[in-house]
């Protein structure tokens, strides 16, 4: 079987074989049955080679091929594809697939994530579990969506201004997307920056002859003055208070803002389920690669803690963002599993979406007191 990957936006002709049905072969006048696509040259030439033009260029055999056409007919009847992209692939079943996909995707929403985040969707025939291939056996494949570099946020600027349209606006909006992206993706944010600054105290004590050589992350001065607080006093930002705030300044100044907030804290409770075969409940060497940095400046302590745990994060394999398993000749399987992953795209297209929004609002305040020099979105 192979695999079927998918990172870039457009897709590519397929580096596997092509597999074409040789013609059959004719009898010459002895009876002898002479190969397909092979001419003789003219008999009198001694040295005449059999011309090759009409041969197949690769002959191959393709391990559980069987998978694979079940899938090219699934998406056939999910109307994904049809026989002009077919012809068009010229008959091979792996490109087949990956144009299927692409085109049920979008390119534009592809390059919407490639800018942002870099994330591998790929089908295949085994499971990834505890650093090995798991065939997964009865007919059944999966669909991942890998996270191979994680995007970047900064919040800072965007919260300061929300704060300054109405108290508490700010924190309402942090701790609301804080919650919404929390239900379906790995974030690495001051949490996980508080964790990390603990963990650091505690080796330090442990190791009291080189105390002076740990370096601790100041992560409570990273944050803004509005987020402190909500640490502080429990605030709860996600009770009606909040949804009240931001309800009362859906047609304010930032109201693209906030518009899109309530899409992806409504795309959030829809149910993404994730196969048993990728989840290793925590049982991983390493933190798994989180699909998005949330800080609130380009190089605050949040930005230094992750850049210190980054360095451990790919050692091991990753925990996929996304996997499901399903059955390519059941189609309530697959609608199943087409259905999951259009609903994680969504989401991270709003994601991504709302940040790039931030970056042109911030381009269009470049001479306030709001001043970046870096990008809001970087490759972590």
């Amino acid at each position: 079987m192979q695999r079927i990957a998918q990172s870039v936006p457009v897709p590519r002709r397929s580096n596997g074989p092509l597999r074409r049905r040789g013609r059959p072969g004719a009898a010459d006048r002895r009876g002898t049955v002479v190969p397909a696509g092979i001419e003789i040259l003219a008999p009198a030439f001694s040295l005449a080679l059999p011309i090759l033009d009409g041969a197949p260029a690769v002959y191959s055999q393709e391990f559980r091929a069987e998978l694979l056409y079940e899938l090219c007919a699934a998406l056939v009847r999910e109307e994904l594809a049809g026989p002009e992209l077919w012809r068009n692939c010229e008959g091979s079943a792996v490109l087949f697939a990956q144009r299927s996909i692409m085109q049920g995707i979008g390119e534009t929403c592809w390059n919407l994530l490639e800018r942002n985040v870099e994330y591998h969707l790929s089908i295949s025939d085994v499971a990834d579990q505890d650093g090995e291939e798991m065939l997964l056996g009865n007919g059944r494949l999966a669909v991942t969506i890998e996270c191979g570099g994680s995007g970047f946020l900064k919040m800072g600027p965007a919260i300061e201004a929300l704060e300054a349209e109405a108290q508490g606006l700010g924190a309402a909006f942090y701790w609301t997307l804080t919650y919404a992206l929390y239900r379906v993706m790995r974030v690495y944010n001051h949490d996980d920056a508080f964790q990390y600054e603990e963990r650091m105290k505690e080796y330090a004590e442990d190791d009291p002859e080189n105390h002076e050589q740990y370096e601790f992350p100041e992560v409570e001065k990273a944050l803004p003055e509005c987020i402190g607080q909500t640490l502080k006093s429990g605030y709860n930002s996600r009770g009606r208070d909040a949804q009240r705030l931001l309800s009362a300044h859906r047609r304010g100044r930032y109201q693209r803002w906030i518009e899109r907030l309530r899409k992806i804290e409504q795309l959030s409770r829809l149910h993404l389920p994730s196969d048993a075969c990728f989840r290793e409940e925590g049982g991983y060497d390493t933190i798994p690669l989180p699909s998005l940095l949330i800080a609130f400046k380009e190089h605050d302590a949040i930005v230094a803690c992750f850049d210190e745990e980054s360095q451990y994060m790919l050692e091991g394999s990753s925990e996929p963002t996304l996997g499901v398993v399903f059955s390519p000749q059941k189609p309530n399987e697959v609608r199943k599993a087409i259905r999951t992953v259009t609903r994680f795209i969504a989401f991270n297209q709003e994601v991504f979406q709302l940040a790039e929004d931030l970056v042109e609002w911030e381009k269009g305040n470049a001479d306030s007191c709001l001043h970046r020099r870096e990008p809001s979105i970087r490759a972590a």
